[in-house]
């Protein structure tokens, strides 16, 4: 077996059981069923009894619940700030969401700003890891972590995408009306701090 296929494997797994908790449908609960049997098969190979006995474990498995983790990326051209507006509630942000199965840190922030903005950037610095409940977020049904980088922008032009709408840079001193679940004014404020002065330690809870 390679990396490469455990990682797929991985990765399917992690679809199926999340489609499978929120999910609806019996229709689409079918469908991530025979996502996770595809991914089953990919590790155990064509043994049906060895698949059922990585199935079995797959579904008993409750492990050790964590904070989920999310990824934002400051970007600031001539101190102004790169922001995103959210279709979900037409409000702006720093560009980010929750880091992917088998990911680095840094691969799931500068896809999320790609995806999000489209320009393609890079981390530079990791800046902050902060406890969600203890930033003003507002309440949440999971706990998480939010991790605050540096980017650079490599190239790219600006876009939005089925999650974002709009895209712009601002004076941090005169923000747009911020979706505050995802970051705020004063988290823009300090990432402008550690942009302007990169010697500054990683902040953390």
């Amino acid at each position: 077996m390679t990396d490469h296929t455990l990682d797929l494997a991985r990765r399917l797994h992690a679809l199926a059981r999340t489609g499978l908790h929120f999910c609806g449908s019996e229709y689409d609960r079918e469908r991530y069923a025979e996502i996770e049997q595809i991914a089953a098969e990919l590790l155990s190979g064509p043994s049906p009894a060895d698949r059922e006995v990585l199935l079995a474990l797959w579904r008993n498995e409750t492990g050790y619940v964590t904070p989920k983790v999310e990824v934002r990326g400051a970007v600031f051209r001539d101190d102004k700030v790169l922001l995103v507006r959210e279709t979900a509630d037409g409000r702006w942000t720093l560009p980010g969401g929750w880091a992917d199965v088998n990911e680095s840190p840094s691969q799931a922030v500068e896809k999320e700003i790609e995806q999000e903005s489209g320009f393609r950037a890079r981390a530079v610095k990791l800046a902050a890891l902060y406890d969600r409940k203890l930033h003003g977020h507002g309440p949440t049904l999971h706990h998480g972590w939010k991790a605050f980088f540096l980017c650079e922008i490599t190239g790219g032009e600006a876009r939005g995408s089925y999650e974002t709408d709009a895209v712009g840079f601002f004076d941090p001193e005169q923000l747009p009306e911020m979706s505050l679940g995802r970051s705020t004014p004063r988290q823009v404020a300090r990432m402008l701090e550690h942009w302007r002065e990169r010697s500054l330690a990683t902040d953390f809870d």
